[in-house]
């Protein structure tokens, strides 16, 4: 009969390794409380800095309007100033903007070049949302609500250039996809102003040929407060959890000893 020799218990956990794993049970969890601390304040770094960008926003949008010829040329810094304008409407030259929805009903956005006196300037105005069944096309004759008119609304800086924008022929425009200053010249054949003008006000009783205005901006904070209260509650978790496991590897040691 063959006699299976197991080495003796001290050997397999010398008295070392026992105190060693109980340090790294809590060493581990107390690292990575530590890890989501900084996670956690690092969230609520962004949303300070989200907060610092968001309060200029939210005063130009309560601010009086002021008229479009004092907006400067360099229009970083103008993102939802309210101003207002005057011109005549070219519909002859109205633009749709594809893919916009409006309480999840599909639309576009109307874009109107505006002229005004004594400048050959175009300033595209988004007089608002029409519904659209394929969000790409629309009966813009329906759509018609004046020709000299005087407007309210906010600005919304243009970028320089973007994808091409798509050349239909003169009875077809297709919709354009992505709005900047260089789809629009090519498809105006005429300069744009560098900002477009989102229209807030009516410029005549409102009646079923007006758009669906767009809604004043929402100022939005962001989820980063609620994030960094998950990765707080992630680092309590973690805290309580080392130490009771802590706590329990030595309850054990002791009994068993």
């Amino acid at each position: 009969m063959r006699t299976i020799l197991t080495p003796p218990t001290s050997l397999l956990s010398p008295p070392i390794i026992r105190p060693l794993r109980r340090f790294l049970g809590l060493a581990i969890p107390l690292a990575c409380a530590a890890l989501f601390v900084s996670l956690g304040v690092w969230q609520l770094r962004r949303h300070d800095e989200r907060a610092a960008l968001n309060t200029p926003l939210a005063a130009r949008l309560v601010e009086d309007p002021v008229p479009f010829v004092e907006i400067p040329a360099d229009t970083a810094g103008q993102r939802w100033r309210r101003v207002t304008l005057s011109g005549r409407f070219r519909y002859d030259l109205e633009q749709v903007q594809a893919s916009r929805t409006n309480a999840g009903s599909p639309g576009v956005h109307l874009l109107t070049p505006l002229e005004r006196a004594g400048t050959d300037t175009l300033v595209v105005v988004t007089r608002g949302w029409v519904y659209s069944p394929d969000a790409a096309t629309a009966d813009l004759s329906r759509w018609r609500e004046g020709d000299e008119v005087t407007l309210t609304g906010y600005v919304l800086p243009l970028a320089t250039d973007g994808p091409e924008a798509p050349v239909g022929d003169s009875a077809s425009v297709p919709p354009l996809r992505a709005v900047h200053r260089a789809a629009l010249e090519s498809r105006l054949a005429a300069p744009v102003a560098p900002v477009l003008v989102v229209m807030t006000s009516d410029s005549a009783a409102r009646a079923d040929s007006v758009p669906r205005r767009l809604a004043i901006p929402a100022v939005d904070p962001g989820p980063h407060r609620s994030y960094a209260i998950q990765w707080f509650a992630f680092a309590l978790i973690a805290v309580v959890g080392g130490i009771a496991l802590y706590r329990r590897s030595i309850v054990g040691t002791v009994s068993a000893g």
